[in-house]
């Protein structure tokens, strides 16, 4: 009996061992879980009260400032944080700071100035901000909510990276290569719509004579109270005061590198009339516009490539 006693303490002890053992060792894993799936700590504004920030890049997260369609981020903002819920940004309009409420939202995002931003990271020399854009609550993905702003304290920029703002704010190399690879797409189909892209300098329509003219309209965003970005969607008003009837078109054309003009789409006309329509609007672009304005091509950081424009065109009989 003692011998089967002092067995039965042995075997107990052992497995109280294990079951000890193995008890320590899941309470370091679910310790050592914990850790991991703790959240970072959270950025905030509060450490750089009253520093102000300029500005010197807006890429989006590939590092290039053009999207395939050729619109350009371009990096204009000043900010200033004011404890405890206001910021500071730079009003063109007002040529100074304006203050707006500083709204957060969840986690590390936040509104001002009718704009919403992640914050990435936050020191006293920089700060990078995801531009992010919220429909009905919710982050779109995609390229809208993929855009990163790099902003510099003026003493970071001056004494440490011995530069200016503009120097920084400039296209880079990698820009530039690839501004030449979409333009290039374009010299091989000169009057395709599908690779024409919005030109930064967009296309310039020169009267020859002084029976014709020539306007550039700038459209507004009324829905979301901010001026759209005209070279994106660039539309002309053309007048003719000699032409042969009256007559009133709205359609676009896509104009190449040589000032080429392409008939692309047409406003106001049913599909079966498509075909005429567009057929008419092409002689009338190849014998008015052609030859009573001298077009020039639009570019992208001085390279010159197709781009698609709106042209309302305006003929006035007159014998």
């Amino acid at each position: 009996m003692k011998v089967h006693f002092k067995l039965f303490s042995i075997y107990s002890l052992l497995i109280f061992s294990s079951i000890f053992l193995f008890s320590c060792g899941g309470s370091e894993q679910q310790n050592s879980s914990a850790k991991k799936q703790k959240p970072d700590k959270e950025l905030t504004f509060r450490e750089i009260n009253g520093i102000r920030y300029y500005e010197v890049k807006r890429r989006f997260s590939n590092g290039l400032s053009f999207n395939k369609d050729g619109f350009m981020q371009v990096p204009t903002w000043i900010i200033e944080y004011k404890h405890p819920d206001t910021m500071l940004a730079y009003s063109p309009e007002k040529k100074g700071m304006e203050a707006f409420y500083l709204h957060f939202d969840h986690g590390r995002v936040y509104n001002f100035a009718r704009e919403y931003f992640r914050l990435r990271m936050v020191t006293k020399d920089s700060i990078i901000l995801q531009r992010l854009e919220v429909k009905a609550r919710m982050i779109a993905g995609g390229e809208v909510s993929d855009v990163n702003s790099t902003y510099y304290t003026l003493d970071y920029i001056q004494n440490v990276l011995k530069t200016t703002i503009g120097e920084l704010q400039r296209p880079t190399k990698a820009d530039t290569a690839y501004i030449k690879s979409l333009s290039e797409r374009t010299y091989r189909n000169p009057g395709n719509p599908d690779t024409a892209f919005a030109a930064t300098e967009p296309v310039i329509f020169k009267p020859k004579s002084n029976f014709v003219t020539a306007s550039k309209i700038n459209e507004r965003d009324t829905m979301n109270n901010r001026q759209s970005y005209a070279y994106m969607y660039p539309e002309y008003r053309l007048e003719i005061k000699r032409a042969y009837r009256d007559f009133n078109y709205r359609f676009s054309v896509v104009v190449d590198v040589k000032g080429n003009l392409y008939v692309n789409r047409v406003e106001g006309v049913m599909p079966d009339d498509m075909p005429a329509r567009k057929k008419l609007l092409q002689g009338i672009t190849d014998v008015y516009l052609k030859n009573l304005f001298t077009v020039v091509p639009g570019k992208t950081l001085g390279i010159p490539h197709s781009s698609e424009v709106t042209v309302n065109l305006k003929g006035i009989f007159s014998q």
